[in-house]
C-alpha cells in the first residue's frame, strides 16, 4: 500500500522518563523524532527548517515551555505546537492556544494514542499549509499570464503560443470547449502586445440576431432599420488601434461571414445602411467550440473566411485532459471565493482534491469554479472537505471496477492507477472495519497488520473507526511523575 511522508517531530522535555516514552510513542507511528532534554537546546533544534511538529513540557527550568512556545511561533509561525502539561486548567488551555499552540496534552498520559493522535492531526494541519504554501508559489510563478492558470506541459506549449504571437499582428483562432478559457487566451495574447494600452472589446456571437449582430460589430446609420434612430459606431471601430475577441465565431450567419471578410482583407468595415467604409486598424481573435475546418467541409463556415481567421491556431486541452492542473486552479478559484465570502478556508482536504482531480469536468474550469464557490459558501471547517463538494462527488466509487475502470479513463496511466488503487484501499479498509463491527484492534489482525501500522492506514485513508477515549487525571500531578502506561500495549 502507498505510504505518506511522516511528520518530523521536535519533542523537548527537562524529564528524561517522558522524552524516552513520547520519543518511542511517536517512533513506533513512523515519525521521524528529535529529542531533547533542555528547552535553550530545542529552542535552537526548532529553527531546522525539517521540523515539522514540536512537542513541549509547559513547566522546565531556565526557560518555560510557553516562552519557548513564542519564541518557535515568532520564528516559524508554520509549525505546529503541542504542549504538554500535568497541570491542565482552562486557563492554562487559553493561554497556550492564544500564543499559538495547536493542542495540548495532560500527563499523566491515560492513553498513548493520545499522542500520537494529536501528533498525527497536528501534521495533517501542517501538511496542508505545506501544500497550500506550494500551490500560491506555483500560482504566483506561472509568468504572469493574466488569469492563465496552469503547470501541465499542455498549458505550458499555450504559454509558450501565447508569448510568441502576442508580439505579432497575425490574425488568431483559438479552438477548445466551453469553459476552457478562450477569452482569457485572447486577453493574455492582447496585453501582452503593442496594443495593449489600446481597446480589448469581446462580442459573444451566438448571443445576437444577425441583424444586431451586424449592428453590433459594423454599426448603422439613422433609418438603417426599424429602432435605428440614430448614427451608431460598431465594435470594430470602437477597438480601433487594439485588438476585438469575436467569441463563438462558428455561430456567424453566412452573411455576416461576408462583411468580416472584408474587414480582414481590407481593413475597413461599412455600417448598416451607409455608402462609405471606414478604415479600422484592428486585430482579431477568433473562438470556436466548433470544429470549423469540418463546418468549412460541410458547407456551413466560409471557407475564405476559415482561412483568413485560421492563420494562427491556439488549441485549449479539456480540463480533463489535464487533471495535475486541478489543484493550482482549485486553489486559485478558492483564494478569490473566500477573499470575496470573507471566510477563513485555509485549503482542501486530501480526499476532496482527490474527488476533484478524478472528476471528468464536462463544463471545465468554469463547472471547477463553481463547485469551489458552492464549496467555500457552504463548508463550515477551516479545510474543504469531500461532504462540502455536490452529490456526485460524495457518491462512493462503484463497486463494479469496469464501471470505475472507464471513470477513470481520461486520466494518464500513472496517476489513474493511482487513483484506482486508493480507491480499492480506502473501499478494503471500510469493508474490515464494518465486519469487525468498527472494532480497530479485531480489523488489525484480520488484516495480518500490526495495530499501529492499521491505524496509520485508517488514518491515510480518512476511513473512520472505533477508538477508546482517554481519561482525564482526576487531580494535578507532578509534571515529574508521567504515570504512563506499558510501552507494550501498544503493540
Amino acid at each position: 500500500m502507498n505510504q505518506v511522508k511522516r511528520a518530523k517531530v521536535l519533542v523537548v522535555d527537562d524529564d528524561s522518563v517522558v522524552l524516552k516514552a513520547v520519543t518511542q510513542i511517536l517512533q513506533r507511528e513512523g515519525h521521524p523524532v528529535v529529542a531533547i532534554d533542555d528547552a535553550v537546546e530545542g529552542l535552537a533544534a526548532a529553527k531546522d527548517p525539517s521540523i515539522d511538529v514540536v512537542v513541549l513540557d509547559i513547566k522546565m527550568p531556565h526557560l518555560s515551555g510557553m516562552d519557548l512556545l513564542r519564541a518557535i511561533k515568532a520564528d516559524r509561525p508554520d509549525v505546529e505546537v503541542i504542549m504538554m502539561t500535568a497541570f491542565a486548567t482552562v486557563e492554562t488551555a487559553v493561554e497556550a492556544v492564544k500564543a499559538g499552540a495547536y493542542d495540548y496534552l495532560t500527563k499523566p498520559f491515560e492513553n498513548i494514542d493520545e499522542v500520537s493522535l494529536t501528533v498525527a492531526k497536528a501534521a495533517e494541519r501542517k501538511a496542508l499549509k505545506d501544500r497550500t504554501r506550494a500551490l500560491e508559489e506555483a500560482l504566483t510563478a506561472r509568468s504572469q499570464f493574466e488569469d492563465l492558470i496552469g503547470q501541465s506541459s499542455q498549458m505550458r506549449a499555450v504559454f509558450k503560443l501565447v508569448e510568441t504571437v502576442s508580439h505579432s499582428t497575425a490574425t488568431v483562432l483559438i479552438q477548445g470547449e466551453s469553459g476552457t478559457g478562450k477569452e482569457l487566451v485572447a486577453r493574455a495574447i492582447h496585453y501582452r502586445s503593442a496594443r495593449r494600452d489600446k481597446p480589448f472589446v469581446a462580442v459573444n456571437c451566438s448571443a445576437l440576431t444577425e441583424t444586431l449582430l451586424e449592428s453590433e460589430l459594423f454599426g448603422h446609420v439613422k433609418g438603417s432599420f426599424t429602432g435605428a434612430t440614430g448614427n451608431k459606431k460598431g465594435l470594430f471601430e470602437a477597438a480601433d488601434g487594439g485588438t476585438i475577441f469575436l467569441d463563438e465565431i462558428g455561430d456567424v450567419p453566412p452573411a455576416t461571414q461576408v462583411r468580416l471578410l472584408r474587414v480582414l482583407q481590407e481593413g475597413e468595415v461599412k455600417r448598416v445602411g451607409a455608402n462609405e467604409p471606414v478604415k479600422v486598424d484592428v486585430r482579431v481573435i477568433a473562438a470556436t467550440h466548433v470544429d470549423l475546418s469540418r463546418a468549412k467541409e460541410q458547407g456551413k463556415f466560409r471557407e475564405d473566411l476559415f482561412y483568413r481567421l485560421n492563420v494562427i491556431t491556439i488549441d485549449l486541452p479539456p480540463l480533463r485532459d489535464r487533471p495535475e492542473d486541478v489543484p493550482l486552479l482549485a486553489h486559485h478559484f478558492l483564494k478569490v471565493y473566500t477573499g470575496k465570502a470573507d471566510k477563513k478556508v485555509n485549503g482542501i482536504s486530501p480526499r476532496a482534491m482527490e474527488a476533484l482531480t478524478c472528476n471528468r469536468w464536462t463544463g471545465n474550469v468554469r463547472e471547477l469554479e463553481n463547485v469551489i464557490e458552492r464549496a467555500v459558501v457552504l463548508t463550515s471547517n477551516e479545510a474543504i472537505d469531500v461532504e462540502d463538494l455536490p452529490q456526485g462527488f460524495q457518491a462512493a466509487p462503484q463497486a463494479d471496477s469496469a464501471v470505475e475502470v472507464f471513470s477513470l479513463a481520461h486520466l494518464p496511466y500513472a496517476q489513474a492507477k493511482r487513483l484506482a488503487m486508493r480507491a480499492f484501499e480506502r473501499r478494503y479498509l471500510s469493508a474490515l472495519l464494518e465486519k469487525n463491527n468498527h472494532n480497530v484492534s479485531s480489523a488489525a489482525r484480520a488484516a495480518g497488520v500490526d495495530r499501529s501500522n492499521f491505524r496509520r492506514l485508517l488514518k491515510q485513508y480518512e476511513v473512520a473507526g472505533r477508538s477508546m477515549k482517554p481519561r482525564q487525571p482526576k487531580g494535578p500531578d507532578a509534571d515529574n511523575g508521567p504515570g504512563l502506561p506499558a510501552l507494550e500495549a501498544a503493540s
